[in-house]
């Protein structure tokens, strides 16, 4: 079945919008078609969250809740989904949602502006979590802005709703939105809007069919950095193709002593799932973007993106990951090693996607990541540097390092790798060996960091590495 329509709930109904812009982004239709206002426009990058809104969604016969940026999120993202705006979480009589109240009575707000995207996140939050700690409340809030309040208050507002009943409106409409979601079909969807096209597909064939007669089409997996083109160039994307209502991607699984990830999997789940092998692979995460962005973005789409700065590429790198691309009649296993050919240029070739990334589990060597940026959360990395290395009696027996930030593409650190093989951590080996990044090199000065700089930064994360191996102890600021 294929539909040129999207449908969704709202206000505990079912809407559809016919044929809809695919360029069109979920924040102008909540503000100029559904005419809510309390979902506000800040940076239209994702980088502020008070456009912060929550979609449910059904899974395994129950719902989850996701927060997300609506700046930087298409209309069509609502398809078989529940949209929870900051005006819904009142009750029917008017009184305030639990989360509202608490931000009233610890004074969460002055000027207003960002208090519908905090509102919107603790929601999310008391949706994941039957505890608020405060772990995961700085966690759920990183991706919102405040310029005038100040973040104690509104952490206090957090932390006062363990006490409260959790029972809202939403508990006791669950099984009727449920019910509503499943009268919601799964189709094809194939939307034509003037001269803009939006396919999303819901099976891998089907995918193949569309590629094979649109093979110019922009793929959407996240579509965080791709709605940039709408948002901040005000260009059109004439051709959409959405990876995300394909099950068939979206997985995550240990086979065979690797880890294997589906293209369109949100970079969230991923998080839960890689911490146990790779504790640090989880912490850049973490730092890679706010709840509302992980809740969308796929490693898939930050590998395609192949930005010489995405946060998982130097750490993909260090672990000998591989990337499996599909074409039209066959699947290739490629090196993510030789994926980048130049700046924000790949291997990938028209009528060909990414399928998944297979991630090797190195159960007997030591991982390390770490990210240097401006601010600690939700922002792009200066340098990103990963280490992977297996050390037997006290000598490095095998070593794969990585930086992002550091070249036109993701790249390893061939020279550096080749002088520590085989050798004991000392501070002398690390003298010479931090030379050695200069042959590997040659980094470009910009708007986040001189050349100089990031050799430094590249030089001192090597040693930093090195030394919290040399004397098993974590040298961490935070």
């Amino acid at each position: 079945m294929t539909s040129s329509a999207i449908q969704f709930i709202w206000n505990n109904k079912i809407l559809k919008i016919d044929n809809p812009d695919p360029n069109e982004t979920l924040l102008n239709f909540i503000r100029l078609k559904i005419k809510k206002t309390g979902t506000k426009e800040g940076c239209a990058e994702g980088g502020c969250g008070a456009c912060t809104v929550v979609l449910a969604e059904l899974k395994k016969n129950t719902l989850t809740y996701k927060a997300i940026n609506a700046c930087i999120s298409f209309v069509t993202i609502l398809q078989g989904k529940q949209l929870i705006l900051v005006e819904d979480l009142s009750n029917n009589d008017g009184s305030l949602h639990p989360v509202q109240k608490a931000m009233v009575d610890y004074h969460g707000s002055q000027c207003g502006f960002c208090t519908p995207g905090f509102v919107m996140s603790l929601f999310a939050l008391t949706k994941d979590y039957s505890s608020y700690t405060e772990e995961n409340i700085k966690d759920s809030i990183s991706g919102n802005l405040c310029r005038c309040t100040g973040y104690r208050p509104i952490m206090d507002a957090a932390k006062s709703l363990n006490n409260k009943n959790r029972s809202d409106k939403f508990v006791k409409n669950k099984k009727k939105i449920i019910n509503l979601l499943k009268k919601i079909k799964s189709e094809n969807i194939n939307i034509k809007n003037k001269n803009k096209k939006y396919f999303a597909p819901t099976t891998v064939t089907e995918l193949k069919k569309i590629i094979k007669d649109y093979p110019n089409s922009n793929f959407l997996s996240g579509g965080t950095d791709l709605s940039l083109i709408v948002t901040k160039d005000r260009k059109d994307i004439d051709n959409i193709i959405s990876l995300n209502s394909i099950n068939e991607l979206n997985f995550i699984e240990k086979k065979n002593e690797n880890i294997i990830v589906g293209a369109s999997t949100p970079l969230r789940e991923f998080e839960l799932f890689i911490k146990k092998y790779y504790p640090d692979f989880a912490s850049i995460l973490n730092r890679y973007g706010s709840v509302q962005i992980r809740n969308v973005a796929t490693i898939a789409g930050n590998i395609a993106t192949a930005s010489p700065i995405g946060d998982t590429l130097p750490l993909l790198l260090s672990l000998d990951a591989k990337v499996v691309l599909q074409s039209l009649n066959k699947k290739t296993i490629l090196p993510l090693k030789n994926f980048f050919v130049s700046y924000r240029k790949t291997k990938l070739k028209k009528r060909q996607f990414i399928h998944s990334i297979i991630i090797p589990i190195f159960k007997k060597n030591i991982f390390k990541a770490y990210k240097i940026s401006k601010r600690i959360d939700d922002d792009i990395s200066s340098v990103c540097a990963s280490f992977n290395l297996e050390v037997k009696n006290k000598k490095i027996k095998n070593i794969k390092i990585a930086y992002g930030g550091m070249a036109s593409i993701p790249k390893r650190a061939i020279n550096c790798e080749k002088n520590l093989i085989n050798t004991n951590i000392s501070e002398e080996n690390i003298e010479k060996t931090k030379k050695t990044l200069e042959k590997d090199f040659k980094p470009i000065s910009d708007m986040r960091a001189s050349k100089n700089y990031r050799m430094e930064i590249a030089k001192n994360l090597l040693m930093k590495c090195l030394m919290e191996i040399k004397n098993n102890k974590l040298l961490r600021l935070n």
